[in-house]
């Protein structure tokens, strides 16, 4: 499909989804790490720098990188939010990518923004046009952050989006400098596919120079894989779009009112839609099932990835269920995919008259 924009998955569950379980030790973050490479996930965000008073999770960050063993054609991530922040993530340089681009980045939701980073909106027109005094790049990014709207103050409208980029947009041209990426936020869960899909063709068409979209959507209502088929739907073969997913589902911020329930769009139902569209992620969805499994056994929950449940699409003869398979009800059951008939030993056959079981393995 040719006309659709070049498609980037950011893996998130080490950090977005980390932050908001209990504390895996450094082991198990190094045994899911190889998982998503043994997978063929390319680009990973792998921790953050952050308070560990407030985010425990992520206070071995350090520790981490220090003993991973980077992987060829892998790209290692990380998060910092503040100056602090980054200059302990370049300490980490080249063995993590930093993006470099100068941005500015506007909170919608006055509520949000004090609660996920204890400054107010005041503060932030105060300080938010500094990266433009600083730049000496040529190009630069933009972004929104609760750009659909919040728990705390409800929907924001397109006209205060477009205001927010236009602001930053129209700044960062009287200073000489391109915009060529735009981010876009989603923590509380609250866009839908329809106003995603009017928005990025607004946003487009309104901001020609702009080649590369970023998304973080989380899935608290549901919508979070419809709104990024509609995505990709709404850009062309000119345009990168950028997806943060997660394996499991898993993901969630403390600060929005949702917790665990919030998500991100599961890494491993992304890659069975973009393959189903003819879009070679080079994935393999069974070790992804198998990291899946892993991540759900550390955090010590169960996941909300479909294809982690139920499996991927058996599309060739060696993945086709057999013919022997018998009745499967339970979870435990439709994990035969990955752990074989053991699980389902015992259970009916009726089409093969009464009484009929599985054989034993």
């Amino acid at each position: 499909m040719s006309s659709l924009p070049e498609i980037v998955l950011t893996e998130e569950c080490m950090r977005d989804g980390l932050q908001i379980e209990r504390i895996v030790s450094v082991e198990q973050k190094l045994e899911l790490l190889e998982s998503l490479v043994a997978a063929g996930l390319k680009r990973i965000v792998v921790g953050s720098f952050v308070s560990p008073k407030w985010t425990p999770q992520m206070a071995d960050t350090d520790e981490l990188l220090a003993r991973l063993t980077p992987q060829p054609g892998v790209t290692y991530l990380a998060l910092a939010l503040n100056r602090k922040g980054f200059e302990r993530m370049r300490a980490w340089q080249p063995l993590l990518t930093i993006d470099e681009t100068p941005r500015t980045h506007l909170h919608l939701d006055p509520i949000f923004i004090k609660r996920n980073t204890n400054r107010t909106m005041e503060q932030q027109d105060d300080t938010w046009y500094t990266p433009i005094q600083e730049a000496t790049a040529k190009e630069a990014a933009i972004g929104l952050s609760a750009a659909w709207g919040s728990n705390f103050t409800g929907p924001t409208s397109r006209d205060a989006r477009v205001a927010a980029l236009e602001r930053q947009f129209d700044a960062w041209s009287e200073a000489g400098k391109t915009v060529v990426s735009m981010t876009l936020a989603d923590p509380m869960g609250w866009t839908a596919p329809s106003v995603l899909a009017e928005d990025l063709t607004l946003f487009a068409a309104r901001f020609p120079t702009i080649r590369e979209f970023n998304l973080h959507l989380h899935n608290t209502r549901g919508l979070a894989l419809t709104s990024a088929y509609a995505a990709i739907s709404s850009l062309g073969e000119e345009h990168r779009l950028l997806i943060d997913t997660a394996v499991g589902a898993i993901g969630g911020c403390p600060n929005c009112g949702n917790g665990q329930a919030a998500g991100m769009i599961p890494t491993e139902d992304m890659v069975q839609m973009l393959e189903s569209m003819g879009v070679d992620t080079g994935v393999d969805l069974y070790r992804l099932a198998e990291a899946s499994a892993l991540l759900s056994e550390m955090v010590g929950r169960r996941l909300e990835s479909k294809v982690s449940l139920a499996g991927p699409m058996p599309t060739t003869g060696d993945r086709f269920y057999s013919v022997d398979l018998p009745v499967i009800e339970t979870l435990e059951e439709a994990q035969h995919f990955r752990l074989g008939p053991a699980v389902c030993e015992g259970k009916p056959r009726p089409w093969l008259g009464s009484g009929s079981v599985s054989r034993r393995s």
